[in-house]
């Protein structure tokens, strides 16, 4: 055993230039040229460098940092990133088949796409030498205990066939169209998930939590389910009524609502979209949905990219895993609603000022209680917004407008606030440890 094992506050950096060159003589080694190199980059700090395309396969990563790194398109076959810490890494369409993840703390990364077949996912954690010889848990940065934590984590279409995942951490996480077949999920968590129309044929699901996940289209023939829990599990009966069954397609409603907002409720009809089910609505982004009023619809993974939904009512809708950028949302209420791992970079979630007989009115935006774990705001205005108790957990916030908005109550744990405007804002910002 090492007996000088460093803490993750103490991992000496890596140049972009150093790793580039520790690359080049992987790649050598694996050719079998003379002169190469295994690559055993242990406890090291390789946050945000760029590991894109590289061939790193059968490398040693253990007990290092890669936060924010980008992994994307690498080749990591067979490599070992034993308790490493891969926050917000970008890994997409990664090849990181039969790698040792044992673990890793990975919440919030992008696996979109990525190769983790027959990965190793089970528990595991680094001991060393403590001031009085005995050995001692070596301190985990992003979290505590020795599981594998994939919260938060971005593993569309991901290829996890054959797995070993016992007591991993998928909560939060968007696994929608990802291959999970013959896996060992044996007492993993997928509370909150999106597990839309995800294959675990074959897969060991023994004392597993689906709680509140969404698992609609989901493939489970021949599992082992003994205690798997799956309280509050959304499937395709609760996603909500049909468009079809309004009697009317969305452009004549829109004609209709449209003509209520123009003269002031005096004609047409102002649209109301509760309850219904607009996954599957192609186009929708193009539709005006200025004060609409839908209390809880479901927008679960559309895109929402450049709308305009200002001064409208959204209370407890489901947007979670929606694009939302460049998004026109002032004065629009989003009480309660599910926003985990939306990307709402650059969107507008500000006051709209209107006047009504004569008088300036301002109506702020609302997004009290609402669920935004996850998720992007990047750029975003959310001056004078009312944040109250909104779940901010591991979100990023960053070149935000947070003038004068009210976030009594927020929680910030793993939050990432940077240059953002705070003056007049209520927030504490002790919440972020």
């Amino acid at each position: 055993m090492n007996t000088i094992v460093p803490d993750p506050s103490e991992l000496l950096p890596l140049s972009q230039r150093e790793l580039d060159d520790i690359a080049e003589l992987h790649a050598m080694y694996m050719r079998g040229q003379r002169g190469g190199q295994r690559a055993a980059i242990k406890y090291r700090n390789l946050s945000r460098l760029d590991f894109s395309k590289k061939t790193f396969n059968q490398a040693d990563f253990t007990g290092s940092l890669f936060v924010e790194a980008n992994l994307s398109h690498g080749d990591f076959t067979g490599a070992s990133f034993f308790a490493c810490d891969m926050r917000n890494a970008n890994m997409r369409n990664g090849n990181f088949s039969r790698a040792d993840f044992r673990g890793a703390y990975v919440a919030g990364a992008n696996l979109a796409g990525a190769d983790m077949s027959n990965v190793d996912l089970r528990e595991g954690k680094i001991m060393k030498r403590g001031e009085h010889g005995e050995l001692v848990d070596r301190k985990r940065s992003g979290g505590t205990g020795a599981k594998a934590v994939f919260s938060g984590a971005r593993l569309t279409e991901t290829n996890l066939s054959g797995a070993q995942a016992s007591s991993a951490d998928f909560s939060d996480a968007d696994l929608s169209g990802a291959v999970l077949t013959d896996a060992n999920l044996g007492g993993a968590s997928f509370e909150g998930a999106n597990l839309t129309d995800t294959d675990m044929t074959g897969a060991n699901l023994c004392h597993a939590s689906m709680r509140s996940a969404v698992i609609t289209g989901m493939l489970m023939e021949r599992i082992e389910k003994t205690g798997l829990d799956m309280s509050g599990a959304i499937t395709e009966r609760d996603m909500g009524s049909k468009l079809e069954n309004l009697g009317k397609t969305l452009p004549e409603l829109l004609e209709e609502h449209t003509l209520w907002v123009a003269t002031a409720g005096r004609s047409g009809r102002q649209l109301d979209l509760s309850g219904y089910d607009l996954r599957d609505v192609l186009d929708l982004k193009k539709f005006p949905l200025t004060a609409i009023q839908c209390i809880g619809g479901n927008f679960l993974n559309q895109d929402l990219r450049g709308a305009e939904m200002q001064s409208a009512v959204f209370d407890r809708s489901d947007f979670r895993d929606c694009r939302m950028t460049g998004a026109d949302l002032r004065g629009s209420t989003f009480k309660y609603a599910k926003l985990a791992r939306v990307n709402l970079t650059d969107a507008k979630i500000c006051p709209l000022k209107f006047s009504k007989g004569g008088e300036e009115n301002i109506r702020r935006a609302d997004l009290s209680g609402a669920n935004m774990r996850f998720s992007t705001l990047k750029s975003v205005d959310l001056r004078d917004a009312i944040m109250m108790g909104v779940d901010l957990t591991n979100t990023i916030l960053s070149e935000c407008d947070l003038r004068r908005a009210d976030l009594t109550g927020a929680i910030l744990k793993g939050a990432k606030i940077e240059n953002c405007r705070l003056e007049g804002a209520i927030v504490d910002l002790t919440a972020l440890k």
